[in-house]
């Protein structure tokens, strides 16, 4: 096992520094060393989807992604798509079509939806349940989560923005 190394991290428009090993988890850094919440453990092998984050604009599962791969790129959580204390338009559709019930898959589905819309600012229905495929919603709210993302899809084309990602950086340690 290789030592724990200084590690500078861009994570929601915050530049944080943190101790670790190299192959510790991204999930693991964030939950423990940053106290950020919404990437949640799941399964631990990538499969589920709850630990969602998006690195450089894409979705990726921080519990399979080894702090090492990160560098300079930059992460955001489920807590970084909010600005300037307007939710994001995901955030806002997840909630007005009430799509939660235990809340554990929320994160990656919400992560995942941002990301799709980055790429593709009117995607039909094929392309949501591709998106969605491979997070897993054991409460049974599929109904409701694919409401909200069309709702996301129509807040979106009302000019909200997407894309949560900025040059404004600010440093905090830890």
């Amino acid at each position: 096992m290789k030592p724990s190394v200084s590690v500078s991290l861009n994570v929601n428009g915050a530049l944080w520094r943190v101790s670790a090993k190299p192959e510790t988890p991204l999930l693991y850094i964030l939950r423990n060393d940053l106290c950020l919440n919404g990437p949640k453990y799941g399964c631990g092998l990538g499969e589920c989807g709850a630990c969602a984050v998006l690195v450089d604009g894409r979705p990726v599962r921080s519990c399979t992604v080894p702090l090492g791969a990160i560098g300079k790129r930059r992460v955001i959580t489920l807590e970084g798509l909010a600005v300037d204390g307007l939710l994001h338009p995901v955030q806002q559709a997840f909630i007005e079509e009430a799509a939660a019930q235990c809340g554990y898959c929320l994160n990656g589905m919400i992560i995942a939806t941002v990301g799709l819309l980055q790429r593709n600012t009117d995607p039909d229905e094929s392309d949501i349940r591709d998106a969605l495929r491979h997070h897993l919603c054991r409460c049974g709210t599929h109904v409701e989560i694919l409401a909200a993302v069309r709702r996301a899809v129509t807040l979106t084309k009302a000019g909200r923005p997407v894309d949560p990602m900025t040059d404004d950086m600010t440093e905090v340690s830890r």
